[in-house]
């Protein structure tokens, strides 16, 4: 038998009404789902009795819900949204009439260590301190362990065991395991602790985002960050603080304060974090996670589409754009040169097209941020809402025109730095194999016989090149903005030493 896999259980009503056909058939599809009935009945019959008007006609059943996402206070609405699903695609009239979320939590319990106590003078209490410190430093343990409260922790370690093992009223006794040493402190249960740890560290890492935008920000801005950090410090805390089941809040305060340092100072003085970049990075840890959370939940033909579709986008328009260096296209176009003209080597066009898949990558970002709406139970991610998607087609389309944005930047802000270097006679960065060198152009004909396009070419002068495209070479004109075309087979390019003197 196939385990069907799933995150939370809620107890349903689920009313049913119909014939006996339609009661027959709501069991079968309650199965088909994996939904187990727990109990059923008439209603204004049994448990209902007295709370409902009897109805021949409608059936009451008590059914656990089974399906993926997190807890909260959304869960128990999701599990409507799902019987009201299945109700619109089996054609039944169904209603959810109460739910009860199923909690079953793991309690973390105390881990203890079993040691002897024949070195005792009196084997009930421990005596001398170095007696003590050999305990506590396991020097007489046995290897055994037992999880409990401390009284049921000394029981179970002096329990016979099976196989003549430990024989029954064993001189044993049990000390804390050294992992956990603040007997006063109790800790929640174990998916609680978790959700309680996510939230003091999401509040932390808001923090340091703020930090991030208000070392950019001006003027007023500033004080907005400002504002927005102070409100995440407040809000980590207080969750520090609220981290332990009883007791412990000056510890969580505290552990709460280092945490939050430690982010200030990774946020702060870590060297060129700018916003833009914290947001790629954000983008690029958030994507995996949320298409893993939406693929876990792929059960229907819909639920796969909305991840694969966009998958095979993704890959289809990588190997277009790996084909053939849309960045160095779109550098060329700033600089108004062709793509041939720049005559790339095949291993850089390699590298850029690369550059640009990690871009088009993040285009599975609208997918992710589904899959953490989905996991999260908002809204607009009900099953069976043909609004569905709309919005997801709407947020796939933002982001792949962010990330068209985000490419097209790049090229610009390489044209930028280009021209940037022309105008100031300063060494011009590099961009994927195109490496723009300083020469001065020496005629091999009069200078009245040169046929340039885009200017006349003056020997004294340095010109930022290009290289050669044919017997074209490629030179940048400051003075009007473009490119400056001269045949090769009319003058020697010959490497500037100083761009900022004329050539001699």
């Amino acid at each position: 038998m196939v385990r069907r896999r799933y995150d939370q259980r809620v107890l349903t009503l689920v009313e049913v009404r119909g014939e006996a056909r339609d009661f027959e058939q709501a069991k079968a599809e309650f199965a088909l789902q994996g939904w187990p009935v727990v109990e059923e009945f008439g209603r204004g019959e049994g448990p209902s009795a007295g709370v409902l008007t009897p109805d021949p006609r409608s059936r009451l059943y008590w059914v656990e819900i089974r399906f993926f996402g997190a807890r909260g206070g959304r869960t128990e609405r999701a599990a409507g949204w799902r019987v009201r699903g299945l109700a619109k695609a089996a054609v039944l009239e169904m209603y959810v009439r109460r739910t009860r979320l199923v909690d079953p939590d793991r309690e973390l319990l105390e881990e203890y260590r079993s040691h002897t106590t024949a070195h005792r003078r009196d084997p009930r209490r421990a005596t001398g301190r170095r007696a003590r410190a050999l305990e506590g430093w396991g020097h007489y343990d046995t290897g055994s362990v037992a999880l409990g409260t401390p009284s049921e922790a000394r029981r179970l370690a002096r329990m016979a065991t099976p196989g003549g093992g430990v024989p029954a009223g064993a001189d044993l006794d049990v000390r804390m395991s050294p992992r956990r040493g603040l007997r006063q402190i109790e800790l929640p249960r174990e998916e609680e602790l978790t959700r309680r740890l996510a939230v003091l560290i999401g509040w932390s890492l808001g923090m340091a985002f703020a930090v991030v935008f208000l070392k950019e920000a001006g003027g007023p801005a500033r004080w907005l960050w400002i504002a927005v950090g102070c409100a995440c410090l407040a809000r980590a805390l207080l969750a520090a603080t609220r981290f332990y089941e009883t007791g412990g809040r000056l510890f969580g305060f505290s552990c709460g304060c280092l945490t939050a340092l430690l982010f200030l100072a990774l946020a702060y003085w870590a060297p060129g974090w700018t916003p833009a970049q914290l947001l790629l990075c954000a983008g690029m840890a958030v994507t995996p996670v949320g298409i893993w959370l939406l693929v876990r939940q792929w059960t229907t033909w819909s639920e796969w589409l909305t991840a694969t579709v966009p998958l095979a986008v993704t890959l289809v328009t990588g190997l277009v754009v790996a084909s053939g260096s849309v960045l160095h296209g779109l550098y060329g176009d700033g600089l108004d040169l062709t793509q041939e003209e720049l005559d790339v080597p095949g291993l850089w066009q390699v590298a850029a097209g690369l550059k640009l898949i990690t871009y088009l990558a993040l285009g599975l970002l609208g997918p992710a941020l589904w899959g953490i709406a989905k996991h999260l139970h908002l809204a607009f991610t009900r099953p069976g809402e043909y609004l569905n998607v709309i919005i997801y087609v709407l947020l796939y389309v933002l982001v792949l025109a962010s990330l068209a944005g985000l490419a097209a930047d790049n090229a610009a802000r390489a044209v930028a730095r280009t021209k940037a270097a022309a105008e100031q006679r300063r060494e011009a960065p590099p961009y994927f194999g195109v490496r723009p060198e300083w020469v001065c152009v020496r005629p091999t004909v009069p200078t009245a016989e040169l046929n340039a396009e885009g200017g006349l070419v003056d020997p004294r002068r340095p010109y930022l090149s290009f290289g050669t495209a044919g017997d074209t070479a490629l030179l940048w004109n400051t003075d009007t903005g473009a490119p400056l075309k001269q045949r090769s087979d009319q003058v020697r390019l010959e490497p500037a030493k100083d761009p900022a003197r004329p050539c001699p």
